[in-house]
């Protein structure tokens, strides 16, 4: 049995031998033969490669052969299962791991196995026909959108999974704005079409309805539900079918042949059908394939070239003008090879996306940090994408966003739980570093801090500080990952004071993990607040604490984080004056608050300056003061959430000219308060988007059961045998309503959160709940 830490040394290469087989996942013996001196690894434990060359050409592919792709889809889509076929036909695993079973590759976490869905993203690296593919699946629940979210920010494609039985469902539509906003290529796969209830022109439909894209049909699905068995590939007009071997279904063994008229006359007429559509449907939007159909194809396009519309149908979804569709079945293996074929057809390669900033870098190194993992033996390991330059171990790094210099130990090519050590990162890569402290998610990464001062002259932009910290410029490079703000929050408490330092520290590992959690100290009574997305998130946070760092912990009762705002404006005046050692520190502000009447909420300060002050004020003192409004901001003054939809108008501010600008800060956070205070509060409580899937025999308990939590029915759509109510309901009275739905519906009926907006409550709620949290009622 070999150890975990146990390496063996491959020319330059580095590989991690464990004691676990990547295939099987089972314990194995060594397997390695030495010829004349030299070590040839077997393909019984490693990475799929026969020999030492082609592992390095798999670690060190042409830019051209890498595609960064992630699987995207709504909870229960088959993101996890499709992603395990990927691994079995590409050669990585030896054994098809299955979602119910708890031995899938990619959810890997106890967690994960346990409830059967995914948590954190997971990078994997294969083969597949010359091609190196770096695969993130992501999760499908709300709680963990930000995983999706940092995920699409350093991929350069996506799969976007739907169940054929449901087409596009609410977590769908998220995940699908998101690559909208990161300008992504994607192409859709439609699985499950095994399932009772799947349609394909269904689903197809409902891309085009919900998601506003134009869906181009590169394959039609023969038979659906319990008849399907293959598909149709409308370019080549080949059938593709899956039968099973002896007692083995694994998918590995199709039949690819051409589709004739004696095979099925009513599938060949639909097939021709379909392909003239996606003909006509690329010439509208290419206009090169155009030029080429009127040119020599006008009369007929039976023989029009399979390649000339490959090519076509690719720059078409590179411009993101129009998005291809697949379909199959991943959990009894159909369609999934020609799947692969597909994102090494149509998703775009590294170079052939463009980032503005890599003009300013040219061939210096320009990374970013978008996940980090904590190991114990080794630390954090952190999950960077190359975008130009060449990374090697034991070199030193300059963090931009912690403006500190940092050196890494070692680069690791990621294989979900499990890396391989190598020498060197390319632009256009995927791959794990040891040693970095520091780094966080969102963080640019570069090779000096001379590099970063040169990127940003070469924009012509300043940068630095006599403060030390970055510039905008330089941060404007690379742009970070946008976390989104908690709603729920909870007190944390360990076994034993003795115990509150692992805890602390348990804490901070996690947050850098998960940047969507928040943790911070009550100031009146010490108590550490635990900051989530949902109640599956605080509760994965709790079970995590307890499995990996052996701390029982107790959590306080669940509670929603509401946001504070005012109803009319209100002025106030302050001045502190204050001697610190023989230095007099003397500052009067006089400011005004009011009501923010956009149309979207304003959650950071809106600062505003009275005629003449501002070009009155030096840098550093107006710095100082929107510091002190961002301090304000943090706690209102009725119960102290976080304050929003606020102008602040500074009329005046006189300092002394030893005054410290610490001090500048206190007192307009202090003439903040007091504004606050002055005027009409008004409590924002978090409203949430609700999707129920029920069926038609409990619709009307549901809909009784919404209209108690102060639920507002927007719509009741129909899917096959299932209602959709689609609804807008006040998330303080979604508490438990997983178990409460379950028992209304015994078990049949699902449904999905998201946050929507802040609403402001109503007078009589309001008081309720400021005597209830006052301790009043």
């Amino acid at each position: 049995m070999l150890r975990d830490t146990r390496k063996m040394l491959l020319g330059s290469l580095k590989v991690c031998v464990y004691s676990k087989c990547i295939y099987c996942r089972k314990p194995r013996v060594l397997a390695i033969k030495c010829f004349k001196g030299s070590l040839n690894l077997q393909r019984k434990y490693s990475y799929p490669a026969g020999d030492v060359k082609s592992l390095r050409s798999i670690i060190t592919p042409p830019i051209s052969k890498i595609r960064n792709i992630g699987i995207m889809a709504h909870i229960d889509a088959g993101k996890t299962t499709t992603t395990e076929r990927m691994l079995y036909y590409s050669g990585y695993t030896r054994h098809l791991g299955d979602v119910d079973d708890g031995d899938t590759v990619t959810d890997f976490m106890v967690q994960e196995r346990e409830r059967g869905i995914t948590i954190q993203s997971a990078a994997v690296t294969f083969d597949w026909k010359g091609y190196r593919i770096n695969l993130i699946d992501t999760p499908g629940h709300v709680d963990f959108t930000v995983e999706v979210e940092r995920s699409l920010r350093v991929l350069d494609g996506a799969v976007a999974v739907f169940d054929a039985s449901a087409g596009v469902e609410a977590q769908s539509l998220t995940v699908w704005r998101q690559a909208d906003k990161h300008h992504i290529p994607r192409i859709c796969f439609l699985n499950k079409m095994d399932k009772n209830g799947a349609s394909f022109t269904h689903a197809v439909e409902s891309i085009r309805q919900k998601l506003k894209a134009s869906p181009l049909l590169l394959q039609l699905p023969i038979g659906e539900a319990k008849t399907f068995r293959g598909i149709v590939d409308v370019v080549t007009m080949d059938q593709v079918t899956w039968e099973a071997a002896t007692g083995l279904d694994d998918g590995k063994i199709f039949k690819r042949k051409p589709l004739k008229e004696t095979d099925d006359p009513d599938l060949l007429r639909d097939a021709r059908d379909a392909r003239n559509s996606l003909i006509e449907q690329v010439a509208d939007l290419d206009d090169e394939f155009a030029e080429l159909v009127l040119g020599d194809f006008s009369e007929s396009f039976d023989s029009l070239p399979a390649d000339k519309l490959h090519s076509a149908v690719r720059r078409v979804t590179l411009a993101q003008k129009a998005v291809p569709v697949f379909c199959g079945s991943a959990l009894k293996n159909k369609g999934v090879q020609p799947l692969l074929d597909a994102i090494t057809w149509y998703l775009p390669a590294p170079d052939e996306c463009s980032y503005d900033f890599l003009q300013w870098y040219k061939d210096d190194l320009c990374a970013l940090a978008f996940k980090v993992l904590h190991d114990k033996q080794r630390g954090p390991l952190v999950f960077l994408r190359v975008y130009s330059g060449t990374m090697k171990p034991q070199s030193a790094v300059y963090n931009i966003n912690k403006n500190c210099t940092e050196r890494m130990s070692r680069l690791l090519l990621p294989f979900a739980d499990q890396q391989i050590e190598i020498s060197s990162l390319t632009a256009g890569n995927i791959g794990l570093t040891v040693g970095l402290k520091q780094s966080a998610t969102g963080d640019t990464i570069v090779s000096s801090k001379a590099s970063a001062v040169a990127a940003a002259r070469q924009a012509g932009r300043n940068v630095g500080s006599k403060h030390g910290q970055t510039s905008e410029a330089e941060n404007l490079l690379l742009a970070g990952v946008e976390i989104p703000d908690p709603v729920f929050f909870c007190t944390i408490e360990p076994p034993s004071m003795a115990r509150q330092p692992d805890l602390d520290n348990a804490l901070t590992c996690l947050q850098r993990e998960d940047p969507s959690l928040k943790v911070k100290t009550d100031a009146d009574t010490g108590q550490t607040i635990l900051c989530g997305m949902g109640e599956l998130h605080i509760e994965i946070i709790h079970d995590r604490i307890k499995c990996e760092y052996g701390l029982e912990t107790y959590l306080g009762p669940l509670q929603v984080a509401y946001r504070e705002t005012i109803q009319n404006s209100a002025q106030a005046i302050d001045t502190l004056d204050r001697m610190l050692g023989e230095k007099r520190h003397q500052v009067t502000v006089e400011l005004e608050v009011r009501p923010w009447v956009g149309e979207t909420s304003a959650t950071a300060p809106v600062i505003e300056y009275a005629e003449n002050i501002y070009d009155s004020l030096q840098p550093d003192l107006q710095e100082a003061i929107a510091n002190g409004i961002r301090i304000s901001y943090l706690q209102g003054p009725l119960l102290g959430f976080p304050v929003q939809d606020v102008v602040v108008t500074v009329h005046a501010v006189a300092v002394n000219s030893d005054t410290s600008l610490t001090m500048v800060s206190a007192c307009v956070s202090r003439c903040m308060q007091k504004a606050l205070k002055k005027a009409d509060k008004q409590l924002l409580e978090p409203f949430m988007n609700l999707e129920i899937t029920v069926g038609e025999n409990h619709l009307g308990i549901v809909l009784g059961d919404l209209a108690q939590r102060r639920g507002s029915i927007q719509e009741i759509q129909s899917r096959h045998d299932n209602k959709v109510v689609i609804a807008s309901v006040p998330l303080a009275e979604m508490m438990g309503y997983s178990t409460a739905l379950r028992s209304l519906t015994s078990g049949s009926a699902t449904f999905t959160l998201e946050l929507a907006n802040y609403q402001a409550m109503n007078l009589p709620e309001q008081t309720a709940l400021l005597r209830k949290m006052t301790g009043l009622a």
